[in-house]
């Protein structure tokens, strides 16, 4: 989801600077400033929410309906998030190869393109859903570009704690779309996220901290220790894992066991990085980035089996 998750395209749109498609290496941009591998989270996320909302029934249109209007929600964040960024995606190496940062796309074209993929998920979700996904999703996006990209990232080291919360959403999205209302489940599904969020970048941000270091981004990596970041990442791993049994507390036995395991395998993960850090070893940030992906991806798999099977569960939603 983010070696940087929008690397690939990105090196598409290099390899094809210099080609003699110039309509496709355009289009390869615009594509590029949606992040495509960063929207992975929303179809993690969003299906199982909706299938524990409703659990045994499933409504496939209202699931695409729902992803699509997701799906063009977080490429206008992303998008929009590009336009800001531009200045210091010129400077991070781990950034440069986006369109903005090369000017394969116009800033200007990128503004409107992000605003009117922004609108276009809002009334795509009104008219397929409910108005009170639309309205999440608006604030999303809102949130996303205005507190987190243009207020908190270049202003405090847990930007990304606090800016994490529009990562959250899918799953609110995804329950009201079928409920029409906010319940407990979802608030426990956006805290998984929120929880999660931190450790996965800041594993990620541990490799790059000079990029951040460079482009005046105070990411905590770049102006902490590692012991100091390696013992937050421990802190919100702990924090994930408790909220991922929490809601095992009205799914079946299958989610419940996925999630025993997968947390003690974070966990274990987290606690390595962290040791090794305390004892003045070499470290490898990247492999707890890349298998905090996989942890996310496995426990929401089993909620989604779990939920497509009504299996027993401990309490009623």
């Amino acid at each position: 989801m983010r070696i940087r998750d929008d690397q690939l395209v990105g090196e598409s749109v290099s390899g094809s600077a210099g080609s003699s498609h110039p309509i496709r290496t355009r289009l390869l941009g615009y594509l590029a400033l949606t992040k495509p591998r960063v929207v992975e989270l929303l179809l993690v996320t969003t299906i199982p929410a909706m299938l524990l909302a409703d659990r045994g029934t499933v409504d496939p249109l209202l699931i695409l309906n729902t992803l699509f209007g997701g799906l063009l929600a977080a490429a206008g964040a992303n998008t929009l998030n590009c336009v800001a960024d531009a200045d210091i995606d010129k400077i991070m190496k781990r950034t440069e190869r986006r369109p903005l940062a090369r000017a394969t796309v116009p800033r200007s074209h990128a503004l409107v393109f992000g605003l009117a993929l922004s609108v276009g998920s809002f009334f795509w979700l009104w008219w397929t859903t409910n108005l009170l996904s639309a309205h999440l999703a608006g604030a999303t996006i809102a949130f996303y570009v205005l507190v987190y990209t243009l207020l908190l990232k270049r202003r405090t080291s847990q930007n990304v704690v606090w800016g994490g919360a529009a990562g959250c959403m899918p799953v609110m999205i995804g329950w009201s779309a079928v409920t029409g209302t906010i319940q407990w489940p979802a608030l426990v599904m956006f805290l998984i996220i929120f929880f999660w969020t931190p450790p996965h970048t800041w594993a990620l941000a541990m490799r790059y901290k000079e990029d951040y270091k460079a482009a005046g981004v105070p990411m905590l990596p770049a102006v902490a220790t590692e012991q100091q970041v390696t013992k937050h990442i421990l802190i919100y791993t702990w924090l994930t894992v408790a909220a991922t049994l929490a809601l095992a507390l009205t799914t079946g036995w299958l989610y419940a066991g996925v999630a025993i395991v997968a947390g003690t395998w974070f966990l274990v993960m987290a606690h390595q990085l962290n040791s090794g850090v305390r004892r003045g070893e070499p470290v490898k940030p990247l492999k707890l980035f890349l298998q905090s992906n996989n942890y996310l991806a496995v426990v929401f798999l089993a909620l989604a089996i779990d939920s497509a099977l009504a299996l027993p569960t401990l309490i009623a939603v």
